[in-house]
């Protein structure tokens, strides 16, 4: 018999909570059956094993930081929409800390394409359009703010920069303004 009241958004958003107190890596189906005071298999109406239930906290955070990206580039353009999308994955990751890795777990092909994912990638293009930046050089810049992005929030979370002057948010700022001189002033490809 299903428990009333559980359903897999109920469950993935309670896994989401838990990645956020806990890590990602802590999210099971064993502990969310713990915390909603079910037995295990109760929860398998729902959610087939911790893999699916991890997915689902990805393809929420991707969702929610989506519609964060959104709302932060409207109406924006050039350096204050590359600002704008870059603070909405710093401000996330700093909210969110286990919701922002499940962001980051890998996803298998139906997931992905069911996932929120390609907006992501479609609103940086969005912002490199003002740089008028043709394919395959897109491309390269979508890979290279991502990583850039990714990067740099990781290490900040994981206390990298914590022991060492200036502070991160005067290194934040001058990395969104490198990146803006770059996307103005981006190579030419050799032999072009």
């Amino acid at each position: 018999m299903v428990r009333v009241g559980l359903t897999r958004e109920r469950l993935v958003r309670a896994g989401a909570e838990l990645a956020d107190e806990a890590g990602f890596d802590a999210v099971t189906v064993s502990e969310l059956a713990r915390r909603f005071d079910v037995k295990v298999a109760s929860l398998y109406s729902h959610v087939r094993n911790s893999h699916d239930l991890q997915t689902g906290i990805a393809q929420l955070a991707l969702a929610e930081m989506a519609d964060r990206g959104a709302a932060a580039l409207a109406g924006r353009a050039g350096k204050d929409a590359l600002a704008g999308l870059a603070n909405v994955y710093r401000d996330y990751a700093r909210e969110h800390p286990g919701r922002y890795a499940a962001a980051r777990f890998r996803l298998d092909p139906q997931a992905a394409a069911a996932s929120a994912g390609g907006r992501h990638a479609e609103m940086t293009r969005a912002i490199l359009r003002g740089y008028d930046l043709d394919e395959p050089d897109q491309t390269h810049a979508v890979r290279l703010l991502g990583s850039v992005f990714n990067g740099y929030v990781s290490l900040e979370m994981g206390g990298g920069f914590s022991h060492s002057a200036p502070d991160t948010q005067e290194t934040w700022e001058r990395v969104i303004d490198a990146l803006d001189a770059l996307l103005k002033n981006w190579p030419e490809k050799d032999g072009s």
